[in-house]
Parts: C-alpha cells; structure tokens; sequence
C-alpha cells in the first residue's frame, strides 16, 4: 500500500470529501459497542485498521472508549484525524498495514473499506498476517468491503468485491475452525459527492482457546478484482 498514493489522495480531495467518509459512522460505534460489551467493555483495545482521517476514533474517545488506536499508511490522514480528535488517550500508527507488526494484542479489530483494496492473494495473505499478530484468542473482527455490487474501481485503483461468505471464506482462511461468523449488514453508504456505495460488513469472534499455529491459506479472487 502506498503512502504516496494515499497521501496525494488525501491532500488533493480533502478528507471530508473522499468518498468512504462518514461524518456520523454509526454502525461502526454500534458493532464496536456491541462487541466490546462482550470483552471488556470500554476498556477494550481497539484497533481501527486503516482509519485514516475517519472521526471514528475520536468519536469513540468521547464515548468512553480508554484504549484506541489508529493504524494508517497515511501521515497525511492521520495528522487530520487527530486534530480533529483532540484527545490525548488515542495511538495514532503510520504503518502499511501488509507489513505492520504491532508491539502489543488487542481485542477488537475494525477496518472499514481496507480490505477491499487487496487485490492480490500475496496482499490479502500479508493483511492477515497483521490480523493474526494483533489479536489474540477471543478477539474480536469487524470487516466492511464493497459489497457485490458495489464499485469496481476506487480512488484510481481496482476493488475485489465481496458477500458475506467471501468474506467469511477470507478470515477461515487465517484462522481455521478458531474464527465464528457473528453476524453480517448490508449498508448503502451515500459518498460526500452523493453517490451510493453498497457495502458488505461482517462481525465474526475468535475461539477463546489458543489459536492453533497454521499457514495463512491464499484464496485466489481474481475473479473479483475489476479492473474496471
């Protein structure tokens, strides 16, 4: 994942106007809500993978949330959300996420419109790797991608596209029988410029047992990565 790229993306639209933003990103709160009630509450260590300039984190600060966390590629959209955060209580990580290992566990991973840009099997493969080093047994993951329907190509750059199951399909491919589906939502995400985007989420929990120790198994999605 390129700074470069996110960072003249950033600096050239505007972080309000990217079309993935979300002033009011509810369900993200409501699915963080719901999984930290089952972990430790507002003490949970989240971790908002490739957060970018999103208002999420300090929206969660104000919430209550004590242990945050921000991981972007970009400097640029970083420095936007924490000014717009003021609060001292939220890490904020410039790191590409396909090559980041984090110093420490967490318990609940949230990545909104991330994954979808991984249109390699070797990408995809290194993203859950991160994923598998920064959350332990009886974490918590929260995935949003373009939905089947949704866009082919974003920001300049091709999408894979997924249902519920695809994504699903991806998450077993990491953790095996140790990671349950929860839950899944369709939403229809109006961009700052008015279009609508159909996302596919789902929710889904690691077995409180330790994880078994195996190979990240790469699923071949060529077929949805649209070159448009």
């Amino acid at each position: 994942m390129s700074q470069q790229h996110w960072d003249g993306v950033y600096a050239g639209r505007g972080a309000q106007r990217v079309s993935w933003y979300q002033a009011d990103p509810r369900l993200s709160l409501r699915l963080i809500g719901d999984a930290a009630a089952d972990i430790a509450g507002k003490d949970s260590a989240v971790v908002d993978a490739g957060g970018g300039a999103s208002p999420l984190a300090g929206q969660l600060a104000a919430a209550g949330f004590t242990d945050v966390t921000v991981v972007d590629v970009s400097p640029v959209a970083l420095a936007t959300a924490r000014a717009g955060a003021g609060d001292s209580r939220i890490a904020w990580v410039t790191a590409d996420l396909l090559g980041w290992r984090p110093p420490r566990a967490y318990q609940i991973w949230h990545d909104r419109a991330v994954f979808h840009f991984l249109t390699s099997a070797g990408d995809r493969a290194a993203y859950l790797a991160a994923l598998r080093a920064a959350l332990p047994a009886g974490g918590a993951i929260i995935l949003a991608t373009f939905a089947a329907d949704g866009p082919r190509r974003c920001s300049g750059l091709p999408v894979a596209r997924y249902d519920p199951g695809g994504l699903a399909a991806e998450l077993s491919a990491a953790y095996g029988g140790a990671v349950t589906a929860t839950g899944s939502h369709a939403e229809r995400h109006r961009t700052p410029a008015g279009a609508v985007q159909p996302f596919t989420w789902i929710t889904a929990r690691l077995s409180p047992l330790d994880l078994p120790t195996k190979s990240i198994v790469i699923i071949d999605k060529s077929r949805n990565a649209m070159a448009g």
